[in-house]
């Protein structure tokens, strides 16, 4: 059988505007573009999942259960652009800054592979020709760690910390680059 590509995203700063912790669907606003960014992954083969380190549960600032509820409306919203998300795939662990059970490492969190490798697994990927899109070089690490080939770095060139990311194969500041990838 052969084994599938993936497309896989960051959540806060490549689908949706990162205000900071985002747990309400009255704050979560789409970044322009990502509906047609999946559209196009998905009519090229590519699978849609999603991968993100969710810091603010482990910080107490919100639930796993906020996280579900914002986290279904956002994939229903996608399927009302056509487009179907495979799968979201979370961390909401901090090694210092996490509250009780949520207070540790995980391998899962980002720069780590571990929610890249696990959807491999689970979906039976073929990472090496699959594509990670995020907004932080933690984000590149992970996809570099896990053979992702294709890592694209979205960039805000009005951010204060912007930086060349020495592990993103591509620089792009829309998703016009990215398409032309898949």
């Amino acid at each position: 059988m052969e084994k599938r590509r993936a497309l896989f995203l960051d959540r806060d700063g490549v689908i949706n505007h990162d205000s900071g912790y985002t747990h309400k669907i009255e704050d979560f606003h789409f970044i322009d573009g990502i509906f047609d960014l999946c559209r196009a992954a998905q009519q090229a083969g590519y699978l849609i999942i999603v991968v993100t380190n969710q810091a603010g549960i482990g910080r107490g600032y919100y639930t796993e259960e906020d996280f579900r509820v914002l986290t279904t409306w956002m994939v229903g919203r996608f399927a009302e652009e056509g487009v179907t998300i495979t799968e979201v795939l979370y961390c909401p662990f901090h090694p210092e800054h996490g509250v009780g059970e949520y207070k540790r490492d995980s391998f899962n969190r980002k720069p780590q592979p571990g929610m890249i490798l696990t959807a491999a697994v689970s979906h039976g990927l073929d990472v090496e020709s699959s594509i990670m899109i995020g907004d932080s070089e933690t984000d590149m690490q992970a996809a570099l760690s896990a053979g992702v080939k294709k890592r694209y770095l979205l960039i805000d060139h009005s951010s204060p910390n912007f930086s060349a990311s020495c592990t993103a194969t591509l620089l792009i500041d829309d998703f016009t680059k990215a398409v032309a990838g898949f």
